[in-house]
């Protein structure tokens, strides 16, 4: 299992997001991974997951499937993404 977070960092929202990674890894000693959604691999994993609301956090499986999803502002609770990652 993997959690990725795709935001941007120079948004109205970045801080937060920030802040709730920080957080989330401190809590939990889980790491999740962050792609920018403009860089050429971000843009290649947005079309592949369907990505299009910032930020979105996704709990993919081990073959990429996706088992979870959270989009917008309204960041998940850790304990929602810990049980997934």
């Amino acid at each position: 299992m993997r959690v990725v977070c795709v935001w941007r960092r120079e948004s109205d929202y970045g801080r937060m997001v920030e802040e709730w990674i920080e957080g989330f890894e401190r809590l939990t000693g889980r790491e999740i991974e962050t792609i920018n959604p403009d860089t050429r691999d971000g843009i290649d994993f947005c079309r592949a997951y369907d990505v299009v609301e910032y930020p979105t956090i996704l709990a993919l499986r081990d073959d990429g499937a996706v088992v979870a999803a959270w989009k917008g502002k309204m960041l998940p609770l850790f304990d929602e993404v810990s049980y997934w990652g």
